[in-house]
């Protein structure tokens, strides 16, 4: 396995989206939310997917050019509709437009419609932990995950992310999708050839279903679904994981007026490529509105050591905490590079090929 570095992979990421029509601004945001997934060791939304935004920008579902309409902003609220924009780029927006309204009304909140896909949602939450506030942000997605007791790929793998600042060298981040896995993941097993772990996703007549490619497909086909939090039954909860994903997808679309559900298929109605008209929902909360800021990190760092430091299961070295690995493996990555897989290292070939850019040696 190839590994490049960090400056020379964020540079050519920079490079394709201007290419491809991103101004020189949006470009650098969207790089930068990419390359902080690789950082984080979450490859399947990182690298990894630059040639998603590229097939949407070249098919003309997804805008080059991001233009913002504000239609309400109201105090400490505001709903934007993105249309078909960078999702990176407006993301970034909404949620920093929600720390300065945090910072004057110690609440911020931005719902959003008419996006397209932004990465990881930690990136996010972690622009207000570094502004000393709790950061939460929901999306949702296409149509992937049945509901409890049912077949049908309905629901997105609509993550939900809460950030909080603490004494630790890290914050708490917990940034994790409502369904078992989330899509890129499986995406990412078929860049690597490997099988979809059984457990995590079913056909219409409720058998595992672990063929990878074949997954990938017949999701599209809605010949698939992929299994909430909990599996197929209730008895392991399988309802909970199916009620957060659906309270992500009442925040992503009700408040915004937006789509759902299979109103998120990328399709119109003669089945031709559209817009995916994804929403977002971000939230600020001021500290400082509370409580004392280090007192609050002095505390939330407590909980987390606390965790750390109780008993051990059977076999196990180490507990962790949300944002805790993360934090260790961008070290890792910083000093050793992105890891690039030969399915990935053809994705870039051809980018680099069909654009004429020669700046990363494969």
């Amino acid at each position: 396995m190839k590994h490049l570095p960090v400056a020379d992979l964020q540079g050519f990421m920079t490079e394709v989206f201007t290419r491809i029509g991103v101004p020189a601004g949006d470009a650098a945001i969207c790089s930068e939310v990419l390359i902080a997934s690789d950082l984080k060791g979450i490859e399947s939304h990182g690298i990894g997917r630059l040639k998603m935004y590229y097939d949407r920008i070249k098919a003309g579902i997804q805008n080059p050019l991001t233009k913002i309409d504000v239609l309400r902003n109201k105090y400490a609220t505001a709903v934007w509709d993105g249309n078909h924009g960078m999702g990176h780029v407006i993301a970034k927006k909404a949620m920093q437009t929600a720390i300065d309204k945090a910072k004057q009304f110690g609440l911020g909140s931005v719902a959003v419609r008419n996006s397209t896909h932004y990465g990881i949602c930690g990136f996010y939450a972690e622009m207000a932990t570094k502004q000393d506030m709790i950061g939460l942000t929901f999306t949702n997605a296409r149509p992937s995950i049945c509901p409890t007791n049912g077949v049908s790929p309905l629901l997105g793998t609509n993550p939900i992310c809460f950030g909080a600042p603490s004494d630790l060298p890290y914050p708490f981040l917990y940034d994790a999708a409502t369904s078992i896995s989330q899509r890129g993941k499986v995406e990412q097993y078929a860049r690597e050839e490997k099988p979809t772990p059984e457990g995590w996703a079913i056909d219409l007549d409720g058998k595992p279903y672990t063929d990878t490619n074949g997954l990938l497909v017949d999701l599209i086909l809605q010949k698939a679904s992929m299994l909430p939090i909990g599996g197929t039954e209730e008895v392991c909860g399988s309802h909970k994981g199916y009620g957060l994903g659906t309270m992500v997808e009442i925040l992503c679309a009700s408040l915004q007026d937006g789509s759902y559900l299979n109103g998120l298929l990328g399709q119109d109605a003669a089945g031709k490529p559209a817009p995916y008209c994804l929403g977002h929902f971000f939230m600020a909360i001021n500290i400082d509105f509370f409580t004392e800021l280090e007192n609050f990190k002095k505390t939330t760092g407590a909980i987390c050591r606390e965790l750390q430091s109780s008993q051990l299961f059977p076999g196990k070295n180490r507990i962790y905490v949300a944002g805790e690995k993360e934090f260790e493996i961008e070290q890792r990555v910083r000093r050793e590079g992105v890891p690039i897989i030969p399915n990935l290292e053809k994705a870039i070939q051809i980018m680099q090929q069909e654009l004429g850019i020669n700046m990363l040696q494969l």
